[in-house]
């Protein structure tokens, strides 16, 4: 792109919109990538795209070149890569992000996670000090999350790909947030073997998507988002099964369990708590529409 900062009037620049929305209501894309491109890659702002109808007396400059957007439209319409991707960002809480097609991309749900974290945090007698840990850390966009909230807490990050952990350790540093998190390449608990009984929260988005489901979601996850971090085995449950049953073991007495799910899997998620029995205050949080979003627990005090 150029050093130069590309100016355009909006006639041009609404006649583009028209064309790429029209193209992706032909190809069954999704229309939203086009305001998210001008957006976040052009840097026009949300009114700036409202009026671009009326402001036809002056330019408006662009973050790009409009040929530089039509390219990266292109790319999404002829191989459905997410926006996201194409743009190697994305925002997600108070971040922007770094992302690669080694990562999920952080969805505005998981943000939930952390806001519970912050409401536990405001409500306790003294701030948080202990260990914190993100499994499946992927972008890093947990970790970041909790060591903003939990200035005084250590995170530490696990993520099993190297590739993840990667792009989570540049997320730190460009955030200014790597002195509070440790990274650890590997599975689950398996980094964290010092830290049995010493954890003061767990908070995971693990895969929980089912196998068989996996082949209905759009092109742009079904295709370029890693499986890894989709597939849940064949009933969705085998991740959270797995850290529903370990994590008692290192979580310290009253330390917390947090785990984002599928809508639909509240209730199974909620009997695999109680049937481990190592947990208290079991509650099944809702997202913004009303589904199953996380489920959070407390181990008992011994």
């Amino acid at each position: 792109m150029p050093d130069s900062t590309p100016s355009y009037f909006a006639p041009t620049l609404y006649r583009w919109r028209i064309q790429a929305l029209e193209q992706a209501l032909a190809q069954g894309a999704d229309p939203l990538g086009v305001d998210w491109l001008l957006r976040e890659v052009g840097g026009i702002d949300r009114l700036q795209l409202r009026l671009l109808p009326q402001a036809s007396d002056r330019p408006l400059a662009l973050a790009c070149t409009l040929e530089h957007l039509d390219r990266l439209w292109r790319q999404h319409l002829d191989h459905h890569t997410p926006v996201q991707y194409l743009a190697g960002f994305t925002h997600w809480w108070r971040f922007r992000l770094q992302v690669s097609p080694a990562v999920l991309i952080p969805r505005p749900e998981t943000e939930l996670l952390v806001d519970w974290v912050e409401q536990w945090a405001q409500q306790q007698p003294h701030p948080p000090r202990g260990h914190w840990a993100d499994l499946g850390t992927g972008s890093g966009s947990i970790a970041l999350g909790l060591a903003t909230i939990l200035p005084q807490a250590q995170i530490h990050g696990v993520d099993c790909s190297a590739a993840a952990l990667a792009i989570a350790q540049s997320n730190a540093q460009s955030l200014g947030l790597s002195p509070a998190i440790q990274w650890h390449h590997g599975h689950w608990f398996k980094p964290l073997e010092n830290l049995r009984g010493q954890l003061q929260g767990i908070v995971a988005n693990p895969p929980y998507i089912p196998t068989a489901t996996i082949a209905t979601l759009d092109p742009e996850v079904q295709h370029h988002e890693p499986h890894l971090a989709l597939d849940g085995g064949q009933d969705g449950l085998d991740d959270l099964r797995h850290l529903i049953t370990t994590a008692a073991d290192y979580l310290q007495d009253a330390g917390v369990l947090v785990l984002e799910m599928m809508a639909g899997q509240g209730e199974a998620v909620r009997s695999l708590l109680h049937q481990q029995g190592s947990y208290r205050a079991i509650e099944i949080c809702n997202d913004l529409s009303g589904l199953d979003r996380f489920a959070v627990a407390q181990r008992h005090q011994t």
